[in-house]
């Protein structure tokens, strides 16, 4: 399974995707890719150390040996993206990642799907402990959440984007702000993350005043990515970091050359990735129309309960990790009669056993 086959394809989408999280910045690492000063900070993740479960990882080879580049699985794309808030700039292991997303791109549709993965959700860690995911990114960085991510999930995921907040906030202000519909609710808690964030950068902020469709600066869309009260809690919270996504490729897509060099500038030094310059530059001149047809959270909102789960406090339980994982293939792949591997089963049985008496319903 080489990496190459996973990324040959991809579009100047890219490009895109990389400004609203990331991924617009990956075009600019192509020319300043040594630049540690002002460039993205490079990871270079030995695949060999990325966790597959065995019959995915069979299942993958079996099917490049028989159809080549023409399966379902050299069409698809899967980036792992990371949020994280660092307080000193660091976006490595010893931050929990506020954010964690599958970013599918399908290179035969040009569609693309978000999958958040609640960061409270209780799940295998990627070394055989069970705590909420987010602290896979704490305790050993990008290479164990992936790793967290391929487990739990039976995917084949080997390369990420890490972005910090502060970075988010350049972007979009790069981009002239994004348009967004705030809730009534949502203006008193946007505006008190606003206040929060705005002291530790050491910069004024403009309050939000009014409900309705609007268009956000960086520090107000930031801001409106981390509201987890005023209902819906973290799903929600997710739900709205979803939203700023799109609200970012389509600004993206009517961005003039140098909107999106200022953008990617900004976001640069805010960057982790494991992405390589000789993946991007092959394709520099494709350019498709990728549309996003599908958000959707991890659990799913029907397959997942909740609880105090002793010392770990109030986490997102799958009811079946197992069910989750046939629904997240059938809205990847269509693969509607999907059987989860043995490590998930075993995973699901673990999970149900280790919070049956904590949940909530």
């Amino acid at each position: 399974m080489e990496k190459k086959k996973w990324i040959k394809h991809i579009p100047l989408f890219i490009i895109e995707l990389v400004v609203l999280v990331a991924a617009a910045g990956i075009l600019y690492v192509t020319l300043r890719a040594t630049d540690s000063k002002n460039g993205a900070e490079k990871d270079n993740l030995k695949e060999e150390n990325i966790a597959v479960n065995e019959e995915v990882k069979e299942k993958i080879e079996k099917t490049e040996q028989t159809q080549g580049d023409t399966n379902q699985y050299t069409g698809i794309f899967n980036l792992a993206f990371f949020g994280v808030d660092a307080r000193d700039g660091s976006l490595g292991k010893g931050n929990r990642s506020d954010t964690i997303m599958i970013c599918s791109i399908d290179m035969d549709t040009h569609e693309i799907r978000l999958i958040s993965i609640y960061r409270d959700t209780y799940l295998n860690l990627g070394n055989d402990t069970y705590k909420k995911c987010n602290t896979a990114y704490a305790q050993g960085g990008p290479e164990q959440a992936i790793n967290m991510i391929n487990m739990n999930m039976d995917m084949y995921v080997t390369d990420y984007i890490t972005v910090g907040f502060e970075g988010l906030k350049k972007a979009i202000d790069a981009l002239g702000g994004i348009e967004m519909d705030v809730t009534e609710t949502e203006i008193t808690h946007l505006n008190n993350y606003q206040s929060t964030m705005a002291e530790e950068m050491g910069i004024e902020y403009t309050p939000v005043t009014r409900p309705g469709v609007q268009v956000l600066n960086g520090l107000q869309a930031t801001a409106y990515c981390r509201i987890r009260y005023g209902g819906g809690d973290d799903f929600r919270r997710a739900q709205r970091q979803r939203d700023v996504l799109v609200a970012m490729i389509e600004k993206s897509k009517k961005a003039s050359l140098g909107t999106l060099t200022d953008a990617m500038n900004a976001v640069l030094p805010s960057i982790r990735t494991s992405l390589d310059v000789g993946d991007i530059l092959p394709v520099l001149g494709m350019v498709g129309d990728y549309k996003v047809t599908q958000s959707e959270g991890f659990p799913f909102s029907d397959m997942r309960n909740g609880g105090i789960i002793g010392a770990d406090g109030s986490c997102v339980v799958p009811i079946s990790l197992e069910d989750n994982v046939k629904k997240l293939h059938e809205l990847l792949y269509g693969e509607k009669d999907y059987e989860p591997s043995k490590e998930v089963r075993e995973y699901s049985g673990i999970i149900e056993e280790q919070t049956k008496d904590y949940l909530m319903y």
